[in-house]
């Protein structure tokens, strides 16, 4: 197929008319839309309030197990004075 063939065919698929749709593919297709966003929210929600419980989950357990004071010793000092 060489150039002039392409260009023949490309301006006979450019010429063809525009199918027509049927007439509920519109609404079908915003009903459609309309449900996904509304997942998406939702599921963007819950993903803000996981991450929201898990910051306060997190920050009470910090303060209660307080991870950055060192444990007392389990062993008693060496007595040097005697």
């Amino acid at each position: 197929m060489n150039r002039p063939e392409r260009e023949a065919a490309v301006r006979q698929i450019m010429e063809r008319s525009v199918p027509r749709l049927p007439p509920e593919l519109h609404t079908d297709a915003v009903r459609h839309g309309s449900r996904m966003l509304r997942r998406r929210t939702l599921a963007r929600r819950l993903m803000w309030l996981l991450l929201w419980a898990a910051a306060v989950a997190f920050a009470v357990w910090a303060m209660v197990a307080e991870p950055w004071v060192e444990p007392p010793s389990e062993t008693t000092p060496p007595l040097t004075d005697w």
